[in-house]
């Protein structure tokens, strides 16, 4: 892990050293210019278009400054004073340092300065409305827009999509002001010339100009992460800023970095306009963004997962439970099913069903293709819409007393795993829910092949080549109808904490040593 400077949370840590680019706490002592004459030979090896400079003048207007105050917490009182001054030698150089210090004390600290955070923006109407990134104005007790005529408003937060790290401000101006609009960034190329403009490390407008370097790149910053990647210069302060192509039309919003150093190395992100122009639509009609909800805990389908569901090739999303109540539900949508298509569009990957969810029209009837049992499957889902719910802490209980006897088990020795039944027992021993239903893992053999699956002591097996489980010997059964089939993989759902995901355990040829069970405490 590599430290990260955030935009609005001071150190932090991100994988890969993604870096959010507003500027927090502002303090120019110094500035150091480098000529960057390697970047321009190479610019000049591939050729520049015409027109930068024409697009620069025309789209610089709408681009403005956002800057944010976040108001110190106030300081704690400085303790009353309980000494004095020590003896010291006359004209000791310490006794300046000691006077002033004691008559200092019992007065408070000199109050903290408040925080300042400097980021980009882009008028998208005439109206006053301004995009720019969630994290530029997180937690701003106010927050300035200077447009590049140095004319400064108050901006009012109109409404924010922390998933997506999209804002929008308004601000109230004499006359309409310049604006820019999205343009469509699917049809962009990796290859396709664009530029950039903001303020970078506060000085203003300032424009870069780079090409698409990769499109759909998953940075891990949120849910639906589909970044558009430039090698147009991005550096702290641009957050917020537009990425526009060589119609003028804003293609992204640029909002991260990949940098080990805080500075730009030709590595930036931008969230593309295909996912931020219907949240800045929403966002300006309802304040807050409706988004599509199927209910359902998805992951990824891997050649072993494809195999024992005989699916040809790992591709679609693997449903690893469905939420109760939900529109999944409601149409019969079950664990172990696999997300082939969604209204009418294929899923490559796990990666792509929220989004396509998320995007979804609250309250249509969508086709969803299923891939159960061997065949496909379609059925009919209602779209119903995300709400965010509350986080609520586990409640630590005491640990609950261990059965006086020990409990009667099945082993699974090829797998190397030990079950039981299911008995009031052992719900209590682990915790598990009183309308669970399957067998209980009461043994895993260290270094079997459960172990090495994550298999653990307490998971509760409720089905297993998707069918539910019962009893022990409908695992041993299964099993042996595997084993006669030629199958390699076994297919597995598996709950732990009230959640359920999918397991695949790899069927050796060669039986192991069965497991202990765990002894009684």
């Amino acid at each position: 892990m590599i430290p990260v400077r955030s935009g609005r949370h001071g150190d932090g840590y991100r994988p890969a050293a993604m870096r959010l680019v507003a500027w927090r706490r502002l303090a120019l002592s110094g500035l150091a210019i480098g000529l960057g004459l390697g970047w321009a030979t190479g610019a000049m090896a591939r050729g520049t278009p015409d027109g930068f400079a024409d697009l620069a003048a025309k789209l610089s207007p709408a681009v403005v400054n956002v800057s944010t105050i976040e108001k110190a917490p106030a300081p704690a009182p400085a303790p009353a004073p309980d000494t004095q001054m020590p003896p010291l030698p006359p004209g000791s150089p310490l006794e300046d340092f000691f006077k002033n210090f004691f008559d200092h004390q019992g007065q408070g600290a000199r109050p903290p300065s408040p925080v300042i955070s400097l980021g980009s923006g882009f008028i998208i109407d005439p109206a006053g409305y301004i995009v720019t990134n969630n994290h530029v104005i997180a937690d701003a007790d106010q927050i300035k827009v200077i447009l590049a005529d140095q004319k400064e408003y108050t901006a009012k937060l109109v409404g924010t999509d922390t998933k997506t790290d999209v804002a929008v401000l308004k601000i109230v101006a004499p006359a309409p002001l310049p604006a820019v609009h999205f343009g469509n960034s699917d049809v962009a190329r990796v290859g396709d010339w664009v530029l950039a403009i903001g303020n970078p490390f506060g000085l203003g407008g300032s424009v870069t100009a780079g090409i698409l370097s990769a499109k759909d790149r998953d940075i891990r910053s949120g849910p639906y992460d589909d970044f558009l990647q430039t090698d147009a210069a991005i550096n702290k302060g641009n957050s917020g800023g537009p990425l526009f192509n060589m119609q003028g039309e804003v293609i992204g919003i640029n909002s991260a970095i990949f940098s080990q150093s805080g500075g730009s190395v030709g590595i930036g992100f931008a969230v593309p306009a295909k996912i931020a122009a219907p949240v800045v639509a929403q966002l300006i009609k309802y304040g807050h963004v409706r988004r599509g909800w199927l209910g359902v805990r998805i992951q990824s389908v891997t050649d072993e997962i494809a195999e024992a569901l005989a699916l040809k090739g790992a591709r679609g999303a693997l449903v690893a439970g469905v939420s109760p109540g939900s529109p999944a539900e409601k149409a019969g949508i079950l664990p172990g099913d696999v997300v082939l298509s969604f209204d009418g569009k294929p899923v490559p990957d796990v990666a792509k069903l929220p989004r396509m969810v998320a995007e979804t029209p609250i309250g249509k009837n969508v086709p969803v293709e299923l891939w159960r049992k061997g065949r496909a499957v379609t059925l009919t889902v209602v779209i119903g819409e995300l709400r965010e719910e509350d986080e609520t802490a586990a409640s630590a209980g005491t640990k609950p007393k261990a059965p006086g006897a020990a409990t009667p088990s099945t082993a699974i020795a090829s797998l190397g795993f030990s079950v039981a039944p299911l008995s009031p027992a052992l719900r209590q021993r682990y915790a598990i829910a009183p309308d669970a239903k399957g067998v209980v893992v009461v043994a895993v053999v260290p270094d079997g092949i459960a172990a090495s699956r994550d298999l653990k002591v307490g998971d509760v097996i409720v089905e297993f080549e998707q069918s539910p489980v019962t009893a022990p010997a409908e695992i041993l059964d299964r099993l042996k109808t595997l084993r006669a089939s030629g199958r390699k993989v076994a297919l597995l759902i598996v709950e732990h904490g009230g959640d359920q995901h999918i397991l695949t355990l790899p069927l050796p040829s060669e039986k192991t040593p069965a497991p202990k069970p765990e002894p009684e405490k």
